[in-house]
């Protein structure tokens, strides 16, 4: 009996020890794999479904993903994904190239098509990697609006709780959370430019539609790169819009080359950055890149005297 006994009593103890073993894995097959398009996606992947899923964002860091293409290996990837999140209006172009589960896409700013703003211009440029394009067509950085960015985060929120109903009520917890911060940007944005609305500015480059819209931006775009000088006939360009839009202030996606801040001070311009984050920021997260972008942007409005560029990380 005492044989039989111990006998039962290590095949309890194995059967402890298997399902000790066995449970993460159940845990991790049953947490989500997410692909996104951009990073404010993933940003608010990750927030809303926390530890039930890994959201994965794969561009390099020296590209703009709305014009970025994915190696074999990386669309593969997407394509056996639980959910690709999408941007929408035109956003990475690639997608419409490729072959991707229509099941599992997620076209988050779908619900705002009917608020698009379409582009005109025939301008074709280069961002470097990414090769020649235009931005012609339709505007796609629609997170700037942040009350668009809070529906973006809905759907996503509705997406992953349809595949993981049992969690339902943290992700709704999560995405209220996540809502309420991007509102709270919102009304700052609105408080800051109501310091003085008729403000002219310049932005360095077609990005900026959707928060000149929402926000009331008296605002003008050229298409410069931050890191290639402005030619002559650019230059030439810009001072024929200043005549007629006489801004003091010009808005970069990233820190611009030292001869042009120099060069848009002659002309009385200074510069500062103010960063979409398409692509993930070298440190910080979306919501304290946004809340750096309104802290500048607020000394531009209430300042009537500052020079220089604010850079990142810069006060």
């Amino acid at each position: 009996m005492r044989g039989k006994t111990r006998s039962a009593h290590c095949l309890q103890v194995l059967l402890v020890l298997g399902l000790m073993m066995t449970a993460p894995l159940l845990q991790a097959a049953d947490r989500l794999v997410v692909y996104t398009v951009n990073y404010p996606l993933q940003y608010f992947a990750q927030r809303i479904a926390g530890d039930y899923a890994e959201v994965v964002f794969p561009a390099p860091a020296d590209v703009d993903p709305a014009f970025w293409q994915p190696d074999a290996a990386t669309i593969a990837a997407y394509q056996q994904a639980d959910l690709v999140l999408l941007n929408g209006a035109g956003y990475a172009k690639w997608v419409g190239r490729v072959s991707l589960p229509r099941s599992r896409l997620v076209h988050t700013a779908a619900g705002l098509a009917a608020d698009y703003i379409e582009t005109t211009g025939t301008v074709t440029h280069s961002h470097g990697r990414e090769g020649s394009h235009s931005h012609a067509g339709t505007a796609f950085t629609t997170w700037l609006d942040f009350r668009q960015a809070a529906v973006q985060a809905n759907a996503i929120r509705e997406a992953i709780s349809r595949l993981r109903p049992q969690y339902a009520d943290v992700f709704a917890a999560n995405a209220n959370a996540l809502e309420s911060d991007l509102l709270a940007l919102d009304t700052r944005m609105q408080a800051i430019v109501s310091a003085a609305p008729d403000t002219p500015l310049l932005a360095s480059h077609p990005v900026y539609q959707y928060l000149a819209r929402r926000y009331d931006l008296n605002l003008e775009a050229v298409m410069w790169e931050p890191h290639t000088l402005p030619d002559a006939g650019q230059w030439l360009a810009f001072e024929r819009l200043l005549k007629d839009h006489p801004a003091g202030w010009m808005l970069w996606e990233g820190d611009p080359l030292q001869e042009s801040i120099d060069r848009l001070q002659q002309h009385g311009v200074q510069s500062i950055v103010f960063d979409p984050c398409g692509n993930a920021p070298g440190e910080g997260d979306f919501l304290e890149i946004m809340s750096t972008n309104l802290r500048r942007l607020d000394r531009v409005f209430r300042s009537n005297d500052s020079g220089g560029v604010f850079q990142q990380g810069i006060e």
